[in-house]
């Protein structure tokens, strides 16, 4: 059994506990996830099944979409509504300037990380430091925000919107960074992870749903390999050398560095119509070869 899941996690468990949850349901110690969802949060969390576990190094760079709640006027120690109220504003903000605001926060931004989140300093992870009532300089960091439009806005002070993001970037904390913006402060409500590069939500599957499934009706929810790498370029290799690439060796690049502009990069390597793994282009000898990084057939 290998391949990737669309698993529905549920609010209220955390990522770790989704992964031993379908350990036991499908009898396999490898899986593992591709980044993290906090437990106050629910939606998309693919599961890397059997040999797929060697290729979640891939999938912790995509692209991710959020629908989340932003509530104005308190800010929490955490950032999200499980947190503890450190702060308070009466300040009544116009619809207008939030929509301002939210513009601000387009494209290429930077983010102090949380306390209250799993990045390790020192040797110890923040939310660990966090909870022994300890607060520590974090350096910020880039991340970029794609696509950032509001749905809706309540009274004012409930704002629905939806986010596509990089990697490493907190919802909650641009919550909390929106409010400051807007002169009050702002905390994030609800948070639901709508997609992860190609896998939707509305493709997922919970728990439960997968728990009730028998061999043959579980093999049809588990996508193939590639199906989370359309992100990597794609190359196809002559047939003849099909033996060579799963052994591992290189092979001629042949005359086709002229459709790919990323030589050693990763690349979804195909022969005799088959998904082979992961290689790249690389130079030796003044000639270009294919070098496999991961055989995963």
């Amino acid at each position: 059994m290998n391949g990737i899941i669309n698993l529905f996690k549920p609010k209220g468990i955390t990522s770790h506990d989704a992964v031993n949850s379908m350990r036991k349901i499908l009898g396999i110690k490898r899986i593992g996830h591709t980044g993290t969802l906090d437990p106050n949060a629910f939606g998309v969390l693919p599961l890397c099944i059997g040999k797929a576990t060697r290729i979640s190094e891939y999938l912790l760079n995509i692209d991710k979409e959020y629908v989340a709640e932003l509530t104005l006027g308190k800010a929490t120690d955490t950032q999200d509504i499980d947190g503890k109220v450190v702060a308070y504003s009466p300040k009544q903000v116009k619809e207008r300037d939030i929509y301002e605001a939210f513009k601000h926060f387009q494209g290429k931004i930077r983010q102090v990380p949380p306390m209250f989140s799993a990045i390790k300093q020192d040797g110890k992870k923040l939310y660990e430091l966090a909870r022994e009532g300890k607060h520590v300089r974090r350096d910020p960091r880039e991340v970029y925000i794609y696509d950032l439009k509001i749905y809706d806005i309540i009274d004012n002070k409930r704002i629905i919107f939806y986010v596509r993001c990089s990697k490493g970037t907190y919802i909650r904390t641009l919550c909390d960074d929106i409010g400051k913006y807007l002169g009050t402060y702002g905390y994030m409500s609800y948070l639901a992870r709508v997609g992860v590069g190609n896998f939707k939500i509305q493709d997922s599957c919970s728990i439960e749903y997968i728990k009730s499934l028998n061999k043959k009706e579980l093999e049809t929810i588990i996508q193939p390999m590639d199906k989370g790498l359309n992100h990597l370029p794609s190359l196809t290799i002559e047939n003849k050398f099909y033996k060579k690439l799963i052994n591992g060796a290189i092979v001629p690049m042949g005359d086709k560095i002229s459709e790919i502009e990323c030589k050693n990069k990763p690349l979804r390597i195909y022969s005799k119509g088959e998904f082979i793994g992961i290689g790249r282009i690389v130079n030796k000898d003044n000639f270009l070869w294919v070098k496999m990084d991961k055989v995963l057939i």
